[in-house]
């Protein structure tokens, strides 16, 4: 293990692994005060800190101090039941630990180092912040088209999609396993992704749903939240409910009902090939000239963008080409037709009404 120090400190050891740590408390009979930490989180940088500090006041008990990265490490955040960071196990040799600290409170953490070890020759100042999740400082850097598109079609592949570390029946972390378990007591069925067999996708998915740790629950399509956000709502009676509305939502519209929600969406509702900006055809493009001639505010939909649309229209409206345009939900037109009113003068008037 590496080990780091300041000027006239005691080395506060990096550990990687888990063997390196087991290593450490066999060569600690003092006992072992361990952080679980991570980079992104402003609070385990103070408690960092204060760790410096405290390994200075116990130089001289033989007492060592630990840096463990939560995320990377799994054996050990599984084993000691870490769930968020800043983390502090305390420790006299293998087994279970002397105590735990969750969150970054410096006071507690000095006077827990003080109860199992003793006391230390000057009291550390004391450090002070929140509680975060866990996460990983290496968020993924987004990969290309193809891999946006596969995440889509992997967070879509069932109602309920748990990306975790391991699967269900033998979860890989900690975390994982608690949000498992949080899931299964809610009777709901769902669907698991192994991040670890995939680094496109665990270092991906990071990017795609802007969220840094694992695990990430997917519902009905959208990111409902990590490891902390799933147990409160959990605990709350909330995350069955949740997920029954979130699957419920991304259930298929009838085309019909769909489309007659479109055609009311604006006043002025115009379908199109491309749109107001970029027409991709020339009809299109001569409809918004016309529209935008009148001075009246329209909004568009890109046929090309959504091919259910593009054909259900057709049967819904009983015309057969692009562009169509709408007034507060009703046919005006096609192309011809809305030229010839423009020509006429007429345009202006049939949508301000």
């Amino acid at each position: 293990p590496r080990q780091t120090s300041i000027s006239g400190t005691m080395p506060v050891t990096d550990v990687k692994t888990a063997a390196e740590f087991d290593a450490l408390l066999a060569s600690s009979p003092h006992g072992v005060v361990a952080h679980y930490w991570a980079t992104w989180c402003e609070p385990c940088g103070a408690m960092d800190q204060l760790m410096k500090q405290l390994s200075v006041q116990y130089n001289a008990t033989g007492v060592a101090f630990a840096r463990v990265e939560a995320e990377e490490v799994d054996e050990l955040t599984e084993r000691y039941d870490v769930s968020a960071v800043p983390f502090f196990t305390f420790h006299k040799g293998a087994g279970v630990p002397l105590d735990k600290l969750e969150g970054a409170d410096g006071k507690a953490l000095a006077s827990k180092t003080q109860q199992h070890f003793g006391v230390a020759s000057a009291p550390p100042q004391a450090a002070n912040g929140g509680v975060a999740p866990v996460a990983s400082n290496n968020a993924g850097a987004g990969g290309p088209g193809d891999l946006d598109a596969r995440l889509r079609t992997l967070t879509t592949q069932d109602p309920v999609v748990l990306f975790m570390k391991g699967d269900r029946d033998e979860p890989r972390c900690g975390f994982s396993r608690k949000v498992v378990e949080a899931l299964n007591n809610t009777g709901l069925d769902y669907s698991t992704f192994d991040i670890l067999t995939d680094e496109d996708v665990r270092q991906g998915l990071k990017t795609f749903s802007n969220w840094p740790t694992y695990p990430q629950l997917y519902a009905g399509g959208e990111l409902l939240g990590g490891c902390d956000i799933i147990l409160e709502m959990a605990a709350g009676n909330e995350l069955k409910g949740a997920l029954e509305e979130a699957v419920e939502a991304s259930k298929p519209v009838d085309i019909n009902t769909r489309l007659s929600t479109l055609v009311k969406s604006s006043e002025v509702m115009l379908f199109m090939k491309g749109d107001r900006d970029e027409p991709r055809c020339g009809f299109s493009r001569k409809v918004v000239e016309a529209l935008n001639g009148t001075g009246v505010g329209y909004s568009t939909f890109d046929i090309l963008s959504d091919e259910d649309v593009r054909q259900g229209l057709k049967a819904f409206s009983n015309w057969p080409t692009y562009p169509q345009l709408y007034h507060k939900g009703e046919l005006l037109g096609g192309c011809d037709i809305i030229l010839e009113m423009a020509a006429g003068g007429e345009l202006k008037e049939a949508i301000s009404a």
